[in-house]
């Protein structure tokens, strides 16, 4: 089998590179065999990809579903290096094309847009009032949105390409923009949309009213606050964590915000704190980390007493990223003391549905407790997910993950060339975009043999949302562009 997916997958390449007729079965017999072949496997392929990504990108049929084809292989386990990024820049490039194809169709009358794979002459024809010569660009734009909005979400779910996303801020920002855009209109985007916030922060400063004391922690894959305040809780409370005073969380629910699911057993969470920012505003569970306010350089997290019971249910709101939380130091005296120096006093700061503090009873708030949880014992939650490095300030030049003789060595060889005419100015991200830290690549791929490894079999995860079996945007047109713009192919000879 694993030969047959290499024979498969090199005719995806070939076949790309020179657009030629047969790109969409290719495509289609690599995606059927991937679900076949240990993930090692999936990596070489998508080191032998990411050149041809890049050539094809001007093809925009071909280059969005060679995006899907890769992030169905990501779904399955491979990592997404610089195939990734490649994803996100096309997007960047072709997903303000076709916020410009939403702009100018409100401008023409508005109305409910075409359907991205049904766009049509006359759609183009219509926003070519407002857009002029760049209607073209435009529309195909909107038709491979929801492609490269599927690729996307993939891609983002990758820790590493999170990474070097937040290490590029001028990038992100832009990136960010186009995707909130899109998102009004494309539902597929709202998960893009959260993944690019998951990206956009990793660290955060915490203040313990209780104790007052201050550490510094880092994050991955935490997707709201709900998932912050249970695995902070977990980090620092009680002998198990940093001596925190307050009550441990059951460490059920501490790996449902990890790597597992909700345990239907403890799937109501007790929250511990209130949640403030340190200039005053009200943070709360609803919102996400990037929403924590920025004070001096650094986002500052206080924790409050409770001034109302809060609970929820237990699971990560992304299942298929694992979240990890690492405290990664605690603040000296002398600092602890300037920054409390800089809070709110205590108590001025109250859960926005709490009593007024003259009809405050105390009968909402939770009992103190000393030590051992009411209903469960103190009990270690074990150890959590491998934390996410930290990044260098100075990010290294990208590796190039497949050179053509390096794809050679492991069976590939480049397709025949072509020569596509050039695409519009598109959009471009700053010259860091695309440089992956150092220590969060995937490991160099081991070259294939003629051995055949060892059966692999993938265990899925029942709540994560997968790719479509070759979603319906791949394309079956013969020459990869909206129909009107080519003349039918010629009858194949008798």
């Amino acid at each position: 089998m694993t030969e047959e997916f290499r024979a498969a997958f090199q005719r995806v390449l070939d076949t790309a590179a020179g657009q030629a007729p047969d790109f969409p079965a290719a495509v289609h017999d690599a995606f059927r065999l991937s679900s076949q072949v240990p993930v090692e496997e999936l990596g070489v392929a998508m080191e032998a990809l990411s050149p041809v990504l890049g050539e094809v990108e001007p093809t925009a049929g071909i280059a969005a579903d060679l995006a899907v084809l890769a992030g169905a292989l990501v779904e399955s386990g491979a990592p997404a290096g610089q195939v990734g990024l490649e994803v996100l820049r096309q997007l960047g490039s072709y997903g303000q094309a076709a916020v410009a194809f939403m702009h100018a169709w409100d401008k023409t009358g508005g109305g409910a847009l075409p359907a991205p794979n049904d766009v049509s002459e006359a759609d183009e024809a219509r926003v070519e009032e407002v857009l002029g010569e760049n209607a073209p660009l435009a529309t195909v734009g909107w038709w491979t949105s929801l492609r490269y909005g599927l690729a996307a979400k993939a891609m983002l779910s990758d820790s590493g390409v999170r990474a070097a996303v937040r290490a590029d801020s001028t990038a992100l920002e832009g990136l960010t923009q186009i995707v909130h855009a899109l998102s009004t209109q494309l539902s597929e985007f709202v998960a893009v949309k959260e993944l690019l916030q998951m990206a956009e922060v990793d660290t955060v400063l915490v203040l313990d009213r209780a104790s007052w004391r201050g550490f510094r922690v880092r994050f991955d894959g935490i997707g709201d606050n709900f998932q912050l305040h249970t695995l902070l809780a977990d980090a620092l409370i009680g002998k198990e964590g940093r001596r925190v005073p307050g009550t441990r969380p059951d460490p059920r629910w501490t790996a449902s915000y990890l790597d597992a699911p909700a345990d239907p057993l403890a799937d109501m969470v007790r929250g511990e704190w209130d949640l403030v920012g340190a200039d005053g505003t009200w943070v709360g569970n609803e919102s996400h980390p990037r929403d924590i306010p920025v004070v001096d350089g650094e986002r500052v997290l206080v924790l409050e007493p409770q001034t109302l019971v809060q609970s929820w249910r237990a699971g990560r709101r992304h299942p298929h990223i694992q979240g990890s939380l690492e405290v990664l130091e605690e603040l000296g005296q002398g600092e602890v003391t300037t920054w409390w120096a800089r809070i709110h006093p205590a108590g001025t700061v109250r859960h926005p549905m709490a009593p007024p503090v003259e009809e405050d009873t105390g009968a909402h708030r939770p009992p103190r407790h000393f030590g051992v949880a009411a209903h469960f014992a103190e009990v270690d939650g074990g150890p959590m997910s491998e934390s996410f490095p930290a990044l260098d300030t100075d990010i290294p030049e990208p590796e190039i993950l497949a050179s053509e003789g390096e794809a050679a060595e492991f069976g590939f060889t480049p397709g025949p060339p072509h020569t596509p005419s050039p695409p519009p100015e598109p959009w471009e991200p700053s010259p860091e975009f695309g440089r992956i830290p150092e220590e969060t690549r995937a490991p160099e791929p081991h070259p294939w043999t003629e051995e055949e490894p060892e059966p692999f079999e993938e265990t899925p995860d029942p709540g994560a949302p997968r790719l479509p079996p070759m979603p319906p945007g791949v394309s079956d047109s013969w020459a990869w562009a909206p129909l009107w713009k080519w003349p039918a192919p010629p009858d194949p000879p008798r």
